[in-house]
């Protein structure tokens, strides 16, 4: 397989996907698909229709990226739009793209979207494994459909995202734009994919377990206690500094997490809101029996844990041939403007490997043994084998 990027900022979204198109299908021949990451300021439509002319019949995919992208080039955003892409090609990579808006429920669409992928695809068996899309709410309900159809396959991928937390966000195909449903591209190929999926963040030490949640993702109760009361408990703050949104900006650096059955993956959850019950929305589910960590971790090493992860993931590889790197969105508003340190620190770490960078509202890898999951406030770099 082979990829490349492109990239464009101009306020005229037809030419900004014209733009980013030309340059991400220099030196790649048969084109399987693309990848497409843009500003939620953009008519989307437009966009797509420019990145087909310059590609046409060529499956796009992606979603609406918080704030800006990352390429080789550096961390692509403007006020009036922008559009990051990465094409992949080669004889030995068949892709089929295939989107569902919601309508019957999460689980359904699910199974209906891997039916038609494979369809697309024109195979009958589950992929090597699978990218996929979704808005913010029913990450886990949408993936198990999928697995209820082609069963334990490793995916990728991340949750639409906008620029305020407003639910602007949009997710895409080359066949068209949509608010809610799914978006996936199954990959048939012998080359290798790896997934590096952390939050980097450190255990305090602090553990409680689950005693009472609601609707999935309202944690009510840990040890019995208001969760909100029990959080502010290991933080040592006033509870009510943590109310509202408050609890989203200040969780960034002090977020709660679950760990899988094996231990080796920590798979973090992020407070969104503390409610007037003391209770806490989350941004995954939750189980009631289980343990709950309070995490740690400083901007420094917030900024750090990106360079220092697609290290790893490159250790990890025989022959690299490009990098797909979902970084939450509420790690990069925390990081504020020293963005320009992830920048150098992916870059430095990527050399001249070429990668894509998208900024997301959730994020979707796996450890190896483990199962496919879903969190927030994470990194989940994907490398490609050539």
């Amino acid at each position: 397989m082979k990829f490349n990027t492109g990239s464009s900022t101009n306020q005229n979204p037809l030419l900004a996907g014209k733009e980013a198109a030309a340059q991400a299908k220099k030196g790649i021949e048969q084109i399987k698909m693309a990848f497409a990451y843009a500003s939620c300021d953009y008519d989307l439509d437009a966009m797509l229709a420019g990145i087909s002319e310059e590609m046409p019949g060529i499956p796009v995919i992606g979603n609406t990226s918080f704030t800006g992208v990352i390429t080789p080039e550096g961390y692509i955003s403007s006020g009036q739009g922008f559009v990051g892409m990465m094409t992949c090609g080669g004889t030995d990579v068949t892709v089929g793209v295939a989107a569902v808006a919601k309508t019957a429920g999460a689980y359904e669409d699910g199974m209906t979207v891997a039916k038609r992928a494979m369809e697309k695809a024109g195979k009958t068996t589950p992929p090597d494994y699978f990218y996929m899309a979704v808005p913010s709410g029913e990450e886990e309900f949408f993936l198990k459909g999928i697995t209820k159809v082609i069963g334990r396959v490793p995916f990728f991928g991340g949750s639409a995202a906008d620029n305020t937390i407003a639910g602007n966000w949009k997710l895409y195909t080359e066949k068209g734009v949509f608010a809610d449903g799914i978006a996936v591209a199954f990959f048939y190929t012998e080359k290798p994919m790896v997934n590096k999926f952390t939050g980097a963040y450190r255990e305090s030490g602090k553990v409680g377990i689950i005693t009472k949640v609601e609707n999935n993702r309202t944690l009510k109760e840990i040890d019995g206690m208001p969760a909100l009361k029990k959080y502010a408990e290991w933080k040592n703050i006033d509870v009510e500094s943590v109310k509202g949104g408050d609890l989203l900006v200040n969780s960034i650096t002090s977020p709660l997490g679950v760990k899988d059955r094996l231990g080796d993956l920590v798979a973090i959850r992020h407070p969104m809101n503390g409610n007037d019950d003391y209770s806490i929305s989350v941004g995954n589910n939750l189980a009631e029996g289980t343990a709950i960590l309070l995490m740690a971790g400083s901007v420094d090493e917030l900024i750090a844990s990106t360079g220092e992860t697609l290290k790893q993931l490159k250790a990890s590889m025989k022959n690299p041939a490009a990098f797909h790197l979902v970084h939450c969105g509420g790690r990069r508003a925390g990081i504020g403007d020293r963005i320009e340190e992830v920048y150098a620190a992916i870059k430095d770490a990527a050399g001249d490997i070429p990668f894509i960078v998208e900024f997301t509202f959730g994020e979707y890898g796996f450890e190896a043994d483990g199962l496919n999951t879903c969190g927030g406030l994470m990194l989940s770099f994907t490398g490609f084998e050539s």
